[in-house]
């Protein structure tokens, strides 16, 4: 069984949350991206989205629900 993995650059740990996020001067209202991440980097993923004023929401990681 393979787990996933945080996305930020370099971390390796497994992904507790979610980042869901889209670019609204390129992506359809219904285009959503998603980004996993750790406990550790959970924040600074929302905050570094927000920050470009992207719309994000941060939920709970379900690895069972993964494809």
């Amino acid at each position: 069984m393979s787990t996933t993995v945080c996305s930020r650059a370099g971390c390796r740990a497994d992904a507790a949350w979610q980042v869901v996020w889209r670019n609204p001067r390129i992506h359809a209202a219904d285009r959503r991206k998603i980004w996993t991440a750790c406990e550790d980097h959970v924040t600074y993923l929302r905050d570094y989205l927000a920050a470009r004023d992207f719309p994000v929401e941060v939920e709970r990681f379900d690895a069972a629900g993964a494809s």
